[in-house]
């Protein structure tokens, strides 16, 4: 009997919440644009109760999901009472066309979630499983471009039973929880909510960048899903810049801790503009240092007055 039978046969299966992940297929691959491009898996998430999404997720972000369940459920784990056989993940890959590698990574991630969602119960309800599979407000706002992997749904047909519907007058709403480092499911007769679970933290931060003509400074904040702890090669920086702002002929500067604007040249200068942000504070969900945009044989810019330099006037955009 394969394990998916076995669960579902379980009395502790059939007392989980319906907002469950019961089933996940990945529909297909959406390109995506940080400080580098990258590729981020279309997932539809069918629950238990039947309902359905979409949600997005990097390959590290099912890597970050595995280490997890490693230290807390695998064979070796010493950090909980229930350890099982985890499912594979396939490894990081460093070398080769991402669209290519993102492509190949589908069937066996599509492997690796289905045998993830057949584990004990115990593993479903982790926190950390519930969030991955959790949609968040950031997939609600994510518009697919296709959706080529997308299983047609199937058209149900209901039966009608002449004696009328039957009725399971035993069930009674139901809560998840955790106590002594377990997790169950309980009457919500006896027990009281004291923390729902938490929402995905939104991974889209943001850098703030200041580009300089001969007339004005214009203020743009470009997104990026990197951590807000990432340090960006000089390289990545560039062909960023030069993508959001659509100008080729531009250089980078960051403003130094007596007002200056520095030019980036090189990965040092950029170690070096991150270190020196640290000491000033910074918004949420954006990174500590800015970046001023400049082109390449504007040499007014530099010891100027601290702020936009020989400019006058700053647009926000």
């Amino acid at each position: 009997m394969s394990l998916p039978r076995q669960l579902r046969e379980k009395s502790d299966f059939d007392q989980l919440p319906d907002d469950v992940p019961v089933s996940a297929n990945i529909a297909d691959i959406e390109e995506k644009k940080g400080f580098t491009n990258y590729y981020m898996f279309v997932i539809e998430v069918k629950l238990k109760g039947g309902g359905r999404y979409l949600i997005f997720r990097r390959y590290r972000q099912f890597y970050a999901l595995h280490t997890k369940l490693e230290e807390r459920y695998g064979a070796e784990s010493k950090n909980s009472p229930f350890t099982c056989t985890l499912p594979i993940l396939p490894g990081k890959v460093f070398v080769g066309a991402k669209k290519e590698i993102a492509e190949s990574r589908i069937p066996i991630l599509n492997v690796y979630m289905k045998n993830l969602l057949c584990l004990p119960v115990w593993v479903l309800m982790d926190e950390e499983v519930r969030l991955f599979f959790y949609h968040s407000t950031f997939d609600s706002e994510q518009v697919p471009h296709r959706l080529r992997r997308l299983r047609p749904r199937t058209r149900r047909v209901k039966s009608t039973l002449s004696q009328g519907p039957v009725v399971d007058r035993t069930a009674a709403p139901r809560a998840e929880g955790t106590a002594d480092d377990a997790t169950g499911i309980f009457p919500c007769a006896f027990v009281k909510i004291i923390k729902d679970l938490p929402q995905q933290e939104d991974t889209v931060n943001k850098v703030r960048c200041y580009y300089h003509d001969e007339t004005m400074s214009t203020i743009r904040d470009i997104p990026v899903e990197e951590d807000l702890s990432t340090i960006p090669s000089f390289k990545d920086l560039m062909e960023l810049m030069r993508r959001e702002f659509d100008q080729d002929d531009i250089v980078l500067n960051y403003q130094d801790l007596d007002g200056d604007l520095i030019r980036l040249l090189s990965d040092q200068d950029v170690e070096l503009m991150v270190s020196q942000s640290k000491r000033r504070p910074f918004e949420k969900h954006f990174f500590p240092w800015k970046l001023h945009i400049t082109h390449k044989d504007n040499l007014g810019i530099y010891n100027t007055c601290p702020g936009i330099g020989a400019t006058q006037t700053v647009k926000a955009t």
